[in-house]
């Protein structure tokens, strides 16, 4: 599954389990991020023992982005079955304090920051 606009691109690759999230998301609501969640859920419905997130190329994600990817931590918590490895980029100024507080609703989550 792929979402793609002027503005970003999110896909989701089977092969490697990995979902991931390019350019910069402002959606207004959750109402636009309802494309991005079922996306999320999908991959999680897939039931892969380790799942990826990378979001090293995502120069921007608003508060109701980050909204949306605390609940993707929290439902693959819930699913207890799955590793989660979240990467990202430490050029990237929101990431580095941002990531670091999903492992809060995570421990297990595994942050790369590259």
């Amino acid at each position: 599954m792929e979402i793609k606009t002027e503005d970003y691109s999110i896909w989701y690759e089977p092969e490697t389990a990995t979902v991931t999230c390019q350019g910069s998301l402002r959606l207004s609501g959750m109402d636009e991020y309802a494309p991005l969640v079922q996306l999320l859920s999908d991959a999680i419905d897939k039931q892969p023992p380790q799942l990826a997130l990378n979001l090293q190329e995502l120069d921007f994600l608003n508060s109701s982005g980050i909204n949306v990817l605390s609940k993707f931590v929290i439902k693959v918590r819930q699913n207890g079955k799955i590793n989660l490895v979240v990467r990202g980029s430490k050029n990237i100024p929101w990431q580095g304090k941002s990531l670091k507080n999903l492992q809060r609703l995570m421990p297990s989550l595994q942050l790369e920051l590259e």
